[in-house]
């Protein structure tokens, strides 16, 4: 068994073979996260995971989906062109999915809802003008800090998505007490220890195949790391071209490269990522 701890089958692009996909993922033993983006991704998560054993949901809102006039929001296809574009975060109705998961909980049914996220922060699409700037990062921090609180409120550890803002991320969770993963880290060997001293595991998935994060994948303690796809992203060189739509089976090949890294046996970083992945997510 393999854990997958950030997957999107819940995305438009596995609209016409997702029942296919599932079935490979269940068959090559590999358990996931399915991991919402904003309000409506975040409820096709967790139907996913009530009609599946072996997946499991997390709900919240992706820095991007923020509703703003500061710059024109990008909409990913392969994510599916929900309307309206951008969203007021509504905490009372994000809390009401897991309010609503705990309620239906019995001895014949876990939890579903294992974690909050995507969420975080992201700079790299930005508005121009220092003014604007400002206020797009500051209506960021805002959201990511209110989701903070509402995962503390309902005990649950967080997926954290950060893209060229590690510093404000930082400065955010050094003074909170956080269960949690940074998602796709791509950050250096000092960033890394930083979060890992925070009591924060690092998300490995593909994209270590286009980015040289290797000094942190050797020297970050084991017990530290967890193995991902972000799916139906970061498709690793192994599973084909790059065309190739990545999914959850192919989560093995991180692995192997973490392997490889490390010097030590696939069967070895699997064992370990599968006992994080369960110590944090509680499943």
């Amino acid at each position: 068994m393999i854990i997958d701890t950030h997957s999107h089958l819940n995305f438009k692009a596995y609209d016409k073979d997702r029942e296919e996909v599932i079935k490979r993922t269940k068959e090559g033993g590999v358990i996931c996260i399915d991991v919402g983006t904003k309000y409506e991704t975040s409820k096709n998560a967790i139907k996913l995971a009530e009609k599946n054993e072996g997946i499991y949901a997390a709900i919240g809102m992706h820095p991007i989906h923020i509703k703003t006039d500061l710059l024109k929001l990008r909409m990913d296809e392969e994510e599916g062109a929900f309307a309206p574009l951008g969203e007021e975060f509504n905490a009372s109705r994000y809390k009401q999915l897991v309010l609503d998961d705990r309620k239906a909980e019995s001895p014949e049914r876990s939890r579903r809802i294992v974690a909050i996220g995507e969420v975080g922060l992201d700079y790299y699409h930005r508005p121009k003008g220092t003014a604007k700037l400002e206020k797009f990062k500051e209506m960021q921090r805002k959201v990511f800090v209110e989701q903070l609180e509402m995962a503390e409120e309902l005990n649950l550890p967080v997926i954290i998505h950060c893209r060229m803002a590690f510093v404000d991320l930082y400065e955010i969770l050094k003074t909170r007490k956080m269960r949690g993963v940074i998602h796709c880290f791509t950050g250096t060997l000092e960033e890394a220890k930083r979060f890992t001293d925070l009591g924060l595991y690092l998300g490995i998935n593909g994209i270590i195949f286009k980015f040289d994060i290797n000094e942190a994948i050797k020297k970050t303690p084991l017990d530290k790391l967890l193995v991902e796809t972000d799916c139906p992203y970061l498709t690793p060189p192994k599973a084909g071209t790059k065309e190739v739509r990545n999914e959850p089976l192919f989560v093995k090949y991180v692995a192997e490269r973490i392997a490889e890294l490390r010097g030590i046996s696939f069967d070895e970083v699997v064992s370990a990522t599968t006992q994080n992945a369960k110590k944090l997510f509680r499943i």
